[in-house]
């Protein structure tokens, strides 16, 4: 900003400089492989004001992004209280998230004005297993989801801590219930076995392994773009299944990141007034939307968060917008803007990156979460 990336350090250089970016090369020289994010960026849909709807970190925002709310149940979220941290694990022993947490885990909880709280309860910690409607919960008949993420007690696996999904064998175990047999998968990539076999799910949530995230700090981050790009050439590439579908035609691929991460941003969050104003809503994250109908270079400049993501997925999928009732009905928008339906599908151009789908398919590299705090 205003030249400051211009400057150049002569001598000895900081090695905690205020100011950084993201090369585009890797540590061992390989260069542009930032460009998947750069060409989907460009020849698709991005949003200017793109805003994490709650303040961090990465355990709540999935929450958020899955059922619209880190709330341990319906009224807590009415009431503006939030599950708000990553779990605090237990000493020498397992930190899973979720249902399956070992008995003495908490996730500390934010309330609202202790104006407008209970007297004590300004801030608390529970065990953090919820109960309230997620997406799946309201999606109606025949349509059907996935959640691929690395591992089921991750606190990037948000299924696992709405009871209802997981049905724990208590403390310390597993999830058992039937949805979460049925539509949880630990494998990321069978993401793209299930695209080639023509059994994508009508809604998809795909979190990335670790090897493939773009957790800040990491020493080589060259899997992150190319994954996404897979993901998305993949859908883009594939022929048309036995019912006559085509994926590229009638698939929406929405691109955002879970957290800011604690970077520098001049853009201030909008803070939602009263009981939500605690926790709602965070800095920017990226956000790219890809379809055939989205127009080359579209830049939008309507205010966004992950209520927007689920307002999105009632819309088209027809039921009302808002319906959970929590982050989905306070947001303004629903990402519709990014798509001309009355334009013919785009062809659709392949994304070139290091990395392909047939190298994430056969990587057996173990997978790992996708950051470390």
């Amino acid at each position: 900003m205003d030249g400051a990336g211009d400057v150049s350090c002569t001598g000895t250089c900081l090695s905690q400089p205020q100011f950084r970016f993201v090369a585009n090369w890797s540590s061992d020289g390989k260069r542009g492989i930032l460009d998947p994010y750069l060409t989907l960026a460009t020849q698709y849909g991005w949003a200017n004001y793109m805003f994490q709807t709650n303040q961090g970190p990465s355990f709540p925002a999935h929450q958020f992004i899955f059922g619209g709310t880190s709330a341990p149940n319906a009224v807590d979220d009415h009431m503006g209280i939030f599950a708000s941290e990553n779990m605090k694990g237990v000493p020498g022993g397992n930190d899973r998230a979720g249902c399956i947490a070992e008995a003495a885990t908490r996730v500390e909880l934010v309330h609202p004005n202790p104006n407008l709280s209970p007297p004590g309860v300004e801030d608390s910690e529970i065990y953090p297993c919820f109960d309230h409607q997620t997406i799946p919960d309201i999606l109606p008949a025949p349509f059907t989801w996935r959640y691929y993420t690395p591992s089921a007690g991750s606190i990037w696996t948000a299924p696992n801590a709405i009871s209802h999904i997981c049905q724990s064998t208590g403390p310390g175990g597993t999830c058992q219930g039937r949805e979460w047999l049925n539509h949880v998968d630990h494998k990321p990539s069978d993401v793209l076995a299930d695209i080639k076999n023509c059994n994508l799910r009508s809604v998809s949530w795909v979190i990335p392994a670790g090897q493939n995230s773009d957790h800040a700090g990491s020493l080589d981050n060259t899997g992150g773009p190319a994954w996404v790009a897979a993901i998305v050439n993949a859908i883009g590439n594939h022929p048309t299944c036995p019912n006559g579908e085509v994926y590229w035609q009638d698939t929406a691929i929405i691109i955002t990141w879970d957290d800011w991460g604690g970077w520098y941003d001049h853009e201030s969050p909008t803070i939602r007034p009263l009981r939500q104003g605690d926790y709602q809503y965070g800095f920017r994250v990226p956000l790219i939307v890809v379809s055939a109908y989205t127009p080359a270079h579209y830049i939008s400049n309507s205010h966004y968060d992950f209520g927007s993501i689920l307002r999105f997925i009632e819309h088209n999928f027809g039921m009302p917008e808002g319906e959970l009732t929590f982050a989905d009905l306070r947001a303004t928008t629903n990402l519709t803007d990014f798509f001309d339906l009355n334009q013919a599908p785009r062809p659709f151009q392949r994304v070139s990156a290091v990395k392909d789908a047939d190298y994430f398919l056969n990587d057996k590299t173990v997978p790992t979460d996708p950051d470390d705090d």
